[in-house]
C-alpha cells in the first residue's frame, strides 16, 4: 500500500537539447539522437520523497549530458488500476513508482510486465544496501509472492502508520499523549463526549482499512502475519486478529471517534482536514511527514506509535520498477542508482522521510529524527506487518468496499471478514497454496 493521491508539481526542467525534430517521446535514438528517460510517480512536491526525487532528476541530467527527463504526473489510485493495461502497450515508461506486495508488483512481476533487476542488484550493490527485511519487497517468486526469487523492484525508502496529533488541541482538551491502548481510547472518548469527531479518515481509499488493520494487530503475532500477507500458514478470516479489527473499528464509528461521512472521503481530504485543525488525530503513514512539516502553519503537532502493538502497517517503501517494455532500460537502472546514493539519500531524510541508505549522522532535526527513530524501534523488534490490502489481486478494492461497509453500518462485521475470505481464499487456490 500502501500511498497519497495527486503529484502536486512537475520536477526540474529538462537540460537544453542540441538535437531537434520529436526528441519528446524519443527511445533508445541512435548517434547524435536526444535521448528521453519517461518518469512515473505519484509523491506530491512536498513530500519527502517529491523533494528527493526532484533532487535525483537534477543530478541525472547532469551527469547524462543530452537526455531528457519526462516526467509525467500519476495518481496512486491511477496508477494502481490501469498499470497492467499500461505497462503491457508502448505507452509504457521507463521507470515508476510503483507498490508493492502480491497485488501489485506481484502480479505484474507474474504477468511478464517487470523487468527483472536481479543482476543489476548484484551489480550495483542495492543488495548490500538492503536488509533482508526491506529486500521482501523487491522479490518475488514465480507465483507471484514477495519475499523471495528475482528482484523486480528496488526500495529507496521505509515506511510506517503512526499517530498524528494536534498538540494544541490536546492540551486544550486537557489529555496527554497515550503509551497504552486503553489512554488511547480514553484519549478518542474524550474529544467524543466533547462534541469532537477525534479521528480524521478517508474511506474510499486506503487509510480506513488501516485502522481496522492496526486494531487487528493489536491482538496479531508474527505467526499470523506470516501466513496472512506470506501465504506461510492458513488466515482465520474469524478468528480473534480480524474479528476484533472489524468489530472495534465499527464500535468506534458508533462511540463517534470516526464520523460517518468520512465513508465517501479520500485521502487528500483526509490529511487537508487535519493540517487545516479540523480534527486533533490522524492515523496514516509517514509518508504524509514531509506534508506537515510544511503545511502546518497554524499549530504544533507531533506524532506517536500506535500504543500497545508490538507490530505496526509499514514496510519498505514503494519501489521503484522497470516495465520490460522500457525502451531505456539502461538509463533507468541509472536513475534508480542515483535515488540510492548517500546525498540523496540525506536529503531524503532532511526532508522528512526515512531513507534506507543514509548517513545517520547527516539527519538534522529533531522531528526527523523522531519519525527514524520510530521506525528503526519496529524494525528491531520485527514490527513491520506490511498493508492489509497486499495479498491478492484486486484486494485493495475489496478492503475498500469492507470498511465503507463498517462506516455506513450496511453490513456486520462478520459478513464483511466474509467478504474479505472470500477473494483471499480463490487467490490462494489459484497459487496452488
Amino acid at each position: 500500500m500502501s500511498k497519497i493521491g495527486i503529484v502536486a508539481a512537475v520536477v526540474a526542467a529538462a537540460l537544453a537539447l542540441a538535437a531537434c525534430g520529436s526528441s519528446d517521446d524519443a527511445g533508445g535514438g541512435g548517434a547524435g539522437e536526444a535521448r528521453t528517460l519517461k518518469l512515473w510517480h505519484y509523491e506530491n512536491a512536498t513530500s519527502a520523497m517529491g523533494v528527493a526525487w526532484s533532487e535525483a532528476v537534477k543530478r541525472f541530467e547532469a551527469t547524462h549530458p543530452g537526455v531528457k527527463v519526462k516526467f509525467e504526473e500519476k495518481g496512486f489510485e491511477q496508477i494502481q488500476k490501469t498499470a497492467g493495461m499500461v505497462l503491457g502497450s508502448d505507452q509504457a515508461p521507463d521507470v515508476m513508482e510503483y507498490n508493492k506486495g502480491n497485488a501489485t508488483a506481484g502480479l505484474l512481476s507474474k504477468q511478464g510486465l517487470l523487468a527483472d533487476l536481479s543482476e543489476e542488484a548484484a551489480k550495483r550493490g542495492w543488495d548490500k544496501l538492503l536488509s533482508p527485511s526491506l529486500q521482501a519487497t523487491a522479490r518475488y517468486d514465480e507465483r507471484g509472492v514477495m519475499g523471495s526469487g528475482r528482484w523486480f523492484g528496488v526500495p529507496n525508502y521505509a515506511e510506517y502508520v503512526m499517530v498524528y496529533y494536534n498538540k494544541d488541541a490536546f492540551e486544550k482538551q486537557g489529555v496527554k499523549v497515550p503509551t497504552t491502548f486503553e489512554e488511547f481510547t480514553g484519549v478518542l472518548d474524550a474529544f467524543a463526549k466533547a462534541g469532537v469527531t477525534p479521528i480524521t479518515v478517508a474511506g474510499a481509499e486506503y487509510p480506513a482499512q488501516q485502522i481496522m488493520y492496526q486494531l487487528a494487530l493489536s491482538k496479531a503475532q508474527r505467526p499470523w502475519v506470516d501466513a496472512f500477507q506470506r501465504y506461510q500458514g492458513k488466515t482465520d478470516f474469524h478468528g480473534p486478529e480480524f474479528t476484533y479489527g472489524a468489530t472495534t473499528f465499527a464500535d468506534w464509528v458508533k462511540k463517534g471517534y470516526i464520523g460517518k461521512e468520512s465513508a465517501g472521503l479520500k485521502a487528500e481530504d483526509m490529511g487537508v482536514a487535519f493540517t487545516s485543525g479540523k480534527f486533533p488525530i490522524m492515523i496514516s503513514g509517514s509518508w504524509w511527514y514531509g506534508r506537515m512539516a510544511t503545511e502546518i502553519k497554524d499549530f504544533e503537532w507531533g506524532t506517536f506509535l500506535w500504543p500497545g502493538n508490538q507490530m505496526s502497517a509499514g514496510s519498505s517503501g514503494n519501489i521503484w520498477v522497470v516495465p520490460e517494455k522500457s525502451a531505456n532500460k539502461d538509463l533507468a537502472y541509472d536513475f534508480i542508482d542515483i535515488t540510492m546514493s548517500k546525498d540523496i539519500q540525506n536529503r531524503l531524510g532532511n526532508a522528512g522521510g526515512i531513507p534506507v541508505a543514509a548517513d545517520v549522522s547527516a539527519i538534522t532535526g529533531e522531528k526527523n529524527k523522531e519519525l527514524i527513530e520510530n521506525y528503526n524501534k519496529l524494525a528491531a523488534q520485527d514490527g513491520l506487518a506490511f498493508y492489509p490490502d497486499w495479498p491478492a489481486p484486486g484486494y485493495y478494492d475489496v478492503m475498500v468496499a469492507g470498511v465503507q461497509e463498517l462506516i455506513n453500518g450496511t453490513k456486520a462485521p462478520d459478513a464483511v471478514l466474509d467478504d474479505f475470505a472470500a477473494p483471499y481464499n480463490d487467490n490462494l487456490a489459484d497459487i496452488g497454496g
